[in-house]
């Protein structure tokens, strides 16, 4: 598999978000979930992007970061050669919703949680998960530098910020700072002034629902240019989009989704499929 680098960390071209895993309506059982899992690491995926708020309640926060580190430790590999990303400030509340909390002391308190749901000393990557306008971001990205300083983070990330958000952070964080997560996908390219961003930053820009979102995955082969070029290379239009992104920037390494074994295997093979100047073209 073809790499790319996060930071100081070579990873696999296309990584793992494990969020299927545990949103309510979609998740399978911890047995599927585990060999799922298990299958993207035997496949040689050495990214896995969890988040605190990938939970199907508000009264099980960390349920995925648990998941994520119970397959780890099943698994018969070198478990120090995954990097395991997870996020705070995003937050869920009853019946099923969403919030925010931005504050330097919530995003700490949260960080503090990861660990132990992780059963980790010190987290990877770590990533504020979602802006909140009631908090000033750079007081939000000065937690994460303390975080870092203290030890609790490796590296950090932002996700679902703009091209001024990006800056920002990367002015505050300097060198600690190393991706941004925003959604990109053949229906959703709004995000392309952020990769540029990244690009000329030096940070890695990891696409969150890169095949369309949860439930979205099938749209992809009503798209003519897509499944035309997957059934002359005879292989999914899943992995020709995700292969589309990768040719976008060398700075962008896709997390897609997966609550199968045989879905995220699919998807890795995108990191070795090579399209044409032609074949990009056609997909735009």
């Amino acid at each position: 598999m073809r790499t790319r680098t996060i930071g100081n960390r070579q990873v696999g071209a296309v990584g793992l978000g494990a969020m299927p895993m545990s949103v309510a309506g979609h998740m399978p059982d911890e047995d599927q979930s585990i060999r799922t899992l298990l299958a993207a690491l035997e496949a040689g995926v050495t990214l896995i992007d969890t988040a605190d708020a990938y939970t199907p309640s508000h009264d099980d926060v960390g349920h995925n970061e648990r998941l994520v580190a119970r397959a780890l430790a099943r698994w018969g590999g070198d478990a120090d050669t995954v990097l395991v990303a997870t996020k705070g400030g995003h937050t869920r509340t009853p019946g099923g919703g969403w919030s925010v909390n931005g504050d330097p002391s919530y995003l700490k308190e949260a960080c503090e949680r990861s660990l132990k749901a992780l059963g980790v000393e010190s987290i990877g990557l770590y990533q504020h998960h979602r802006p909140d306008p009631k908090v000033p971001y750079a007081e939000t990205m000065g937690a994460l530098k303390d975080l870092h300083d203290a030890g609790k983070i490796q590296m950090a990330g932002i996700s679902n910020a703009d091209p001024e958000q990006i800056r920002l952070a990367h002015d505050i964080l300097g060198e600690r700072l190393v991706s941004v997560q925003n959604e990109y996908s053949p229906r959703f390219r709004s995000s392309e002034p952020e990769i540029d961003v990244c690009a000329e930053l030096g940070l890695a820009f990891l696409p969150w629902s890169p095949l369309g979102g949860i439930g979205r995955t099938g749209e992809l082969s009503r798209r003519d240019a897509f499944t035309e070029i997957a059934e002359a290379r005879g292989v999914s239009p899943q992995r020709v989009c995700l292969a589309w992104e990768l040719a976008r920037s060398p700075v962008v390494i896709p997390i897609p989704g997966a609550s199968r074994p045989e879905t995220i295997v699919d998807s890795v093979g995108a990191a070795d499929l090579e399209l044409s100047e032609e074949e990009l073209a056609r997909l735009g």
